[in-house]
């Protein structure tokens, strides 16, 4: 609480009173979030969490792409930001619900395509293959061990890696948990992407992967979606690749509750959570069509 009142504190000496105590929000598992007025302008204030820069978070590239993300009209407004907090304006409105997003996932499709093809060069990269090596570093420095499942999916990411290298780097968001996808109350029909601290260039593929995955997306989703962000049919190629990507999805996300579980002190089972992230991996690389994917997915 000192260091919040610290950061408040400041804030509030370039941006106006206060109003009120801070709120805490939920939701996140990562950071401390609260909604906070100065000057009578309602904010979102983010406080890092110990040690998130280990996750491969850079919040330099945060906030540069969310103030990009934001003139691109997909984000709320960045008013401040430094080493030890990140402030976006307050948007009334709640998260995308599921079906609908499933139903017609264009207007998210386009908030990607808008971010992808910005031209913005982001000073750090997001490669899940790095990733997980570096993941496993971390754990293994802070005495921690890996399960068997995470040198399976090593080398599932390391075959999937090899038909679909990142080629082509564009700046992705890279963590489109239902949570992070919003319809604004102003602006219900448009999709405003929230928490862009895992923004690098990266893959787009495996934005549309993550976002597809995280979302339950099923076959007829997925087509929606990569028709409405290519704006054709898919051909079976590129519904291969999207169905790999998210194997390569969830090999990150279970990777990511490992390495959190030695690091973290929030309160929550991160290791059950990945334990929930391997299963599902390997749920999808026993499907039968697996090699059909190998064989067909094209970048």
């Amino acid at each position: 609480m000192a260091e919040l009142s610290a950061i408040v504190g400041r804030l509030a000496g370039r941006l106006g009173t206060v109003g009120g105590e801070p709120v805490p929000l939920d939701g996140g598992i990562t950071n401390r979030n609260f909604r906070v007025s100065f000057g009578g302008r309602e904010c979102v204030l983010r406080l890092p969490g110990r040690d998130t820069e280990l996750l491969g978070i850079d919040r330099a590239a945060e906030r540069i792409a969310t103030e990009r993300a934001a003139a691109l009209g997909i984000a709320p407004p960045l008013v401040a930001a430094d080493e030890d907090c990140l402030l976006t304006e307050f948007l009334p409105g709640a998260p995308i619900e599921g079906e609908r997003l499933r139903r017609d996932p264009s207007t998210a499709a386009a908030a990607l395509r808008a971010f992808h093809d910005s031209g913005l060069e982001l000073p750090v990269s997001f490669w899940v293959p790095d990733l997980l090596a570096d993941y496993a570093r971390i754990v293994a420095q802070r005495g921690g061990e890996l399960p068997a499942a995470y040198r399976s999916a090593q080398d599932l990411v390391a075959r999937i890696a090899a038909v679909l290298p990142l080629s082509d780097p564009v700046p992705c968001h890279d963590d489109l948990l239902p949570g992070n996808i919003l319809a604004a109350d102003a602006e219900p029909d448009r999709a405003v992407l929230v928490d862009w601290e895992y923004a690098g260039m990266g893959h787009r593929m495996f934005d549309l992967a993550n976002l597809a995955i995280n979302n339950e997306f099923e076959t007829d989703s997925q087509s929606h979606l990569l028709e409405a962000y290519f704006g054709e049919p898919p051909p079976p190629g590129r519904h291969a690749a999207l169905r790999l990507m998210m194997l390569v999805s969830d090999a990150r996300e279970a990777a990511w509750g490992v390495v959190q579980g030695v690091i973290s002190e929030l309160d929550f089972d991160f290791l059950d959570y990945a334990d929930e992230h391997f299963a599902r991996m390997r749920r999808g690389a026993d499907d039968p069509r697996l090699k059909e994917w190998f064989d067909g997915a094209t970048a």
